[in-house]
């Protein structure tokens, strides 16, 4: 084992490609939070998080001032021990968001300086269940499309091997919804998985009126219907659902995953690995979800995702929404199949230069450890 020497951190600022619009907001930009980790050996690892347009500058400073110090001299091995100690250590501030993905930056970093130390790829090294895995697009699939742009796209999607899209929902009739998902389903055939997202803008008696419409349209998963913290409405939102409900998106901790899936007030965990407080969560999370036979489908971040979809049985789809491209090479695919990366640690292949061309001014800072 090594001891943890140094670390970097600094903050990029990516434009989404398209818009990207849902009932409650839009997508502004993605302000992703860089950690650069170097131990007593010499190895280093990158990790990463993100918001989608606020509260970077807040990640950085829980960073610079009490995480990445505190983790000075500690083994860069002892993954869990770190996790459990920078988490009881700010226990004040947890389970939160801005916690969670600072704590995200660490731990994905910790993970592909074990990768790459051990010569492991990601995938295998968390668990190695597969090598590829099924793709469904939502960068086609925003609110403010018309019907007719949604079909579209995913007629497109479809050709290329893509065997499912999501498409957004929410709006102010349930009418309008039904002319969307109808649109696609008429457009695409019975055989297309057609996803959709309401961002937990309805009401419980909303997200009832359309669950018979769902069902009829035979469409694969009902995300987010209400907000998160309502347990109890999605609970009975389930018992009378034949399409699955999905959460997770908005969840910070694998205790609030558990009180779902205790609950049985969901059918599928959604994940996000930066948002849960890194692999070492998201793990514990997939592997309780395999116990309750329940699958785990990952909200955003594919480059990242792709290898722990990979490397747990119950994980049969990843989400295709494209946004680190100009900062890394794209990820690997086989027509609608995204393929694991067999590099050792997250398997990324940062552009360096673009990454410092990019970095926020003023954002940038480095932690070193004190002289015994």
């Amino acid at each position: 084992m090594a001891r943890i020497t140094s670390a970097n951190a600094f903050m990029v600022d990516l434009e989404p490609k398209v818009v990207r619009t849902d009932a409650i907001q839009s997508f502004k930009s993605q302000e992703t939070i860089f950690v650069v980790l170097r131990d007593a050996d010499g190895a280093r690892g990158m990790g990463y998080s993100y918001t989608i347009g606020d509260g970077g500058a807040s990640i950085l400073a829980l960073l610079k001032e009490t995480l990445l110090p505190r983790l000075m001299g500690q083994e860069a091995d002892r993954i869990e021990a770190i996790w459990q100690d920078l988490l009881f250590c700010s226990h004040a501030t947890a389970v939160g968001p801005i916690m969670s993905l600072a704590l995200a930056a660490i731990d994905t970093a910790l993970w592909d300086m074990r990768g790459c130390k051990t010569g492991l790829a990601l995938h295998v090294l968390a668990g190695g269940a597969k090598t590829s895995v099924p793709m469904y697009t939502t960068e086609g699939g925003w609110l403010h499309l018309p019907p007719e742009a949604l079909a579209e796209d995913a007629k497109a999607a479809k050709a290329t091997g893509f065997l499912g899209s999501k498409v957004k929902i929410g709006t102010p009739s349930i009418a309008g919804d039904t002319a969307r998902l109808e649109t696609v389903r008429m457009a695409l055939g019975d055989e297309y998985e057609i996803m959709t997202d309401a961002n937990q803008s309805m009401t419980a008696a909303e997200a009832l009126r359309r669950v018979p419409m769902l069902e009829r349209l035979g469409i694969a998963w009902f995300e987010e219907p209400l907000p998160s913290d309502d347990i109890a409405g999605h609970r009975r939102l389930q018992a009378q659902s034949r399409v699955p409900v999905a959460v997770g998106e908005s969840l910070y901790s694998p205790g609030q995953f558990a009180d779902y899936v205790a609950a049985d007030a969901c059918g599928i965990v959604q994940a996000d690995v930066a948002r849960v407080g890194g692999i070492t969560p998201w793990l514990k999370i997939a592997h309780m979800a395999e116990a309750h036979n329940i699958a785990i489908c990952p909200h955003f971040l594919m480059e990242l995702h792709v290898s722990l979809v990979c490397a747990v049985p119950n994980a049969p789809w990843l989400e295709y929404i494209p946004q680190l491209e100009d900062i890394a090479s794209p990820m690997a695919r086989d027509g609608g199949r995204a393929l694991a990366p067999e590099q050792p640690g997250l398997g990324i292949d940062w552009d360096h230069d673009k990454l410092a061309a990019l970095t926020v001014a003023g954002s940038a800072f480095e932690i070193r450890e004190r002289a015994q």
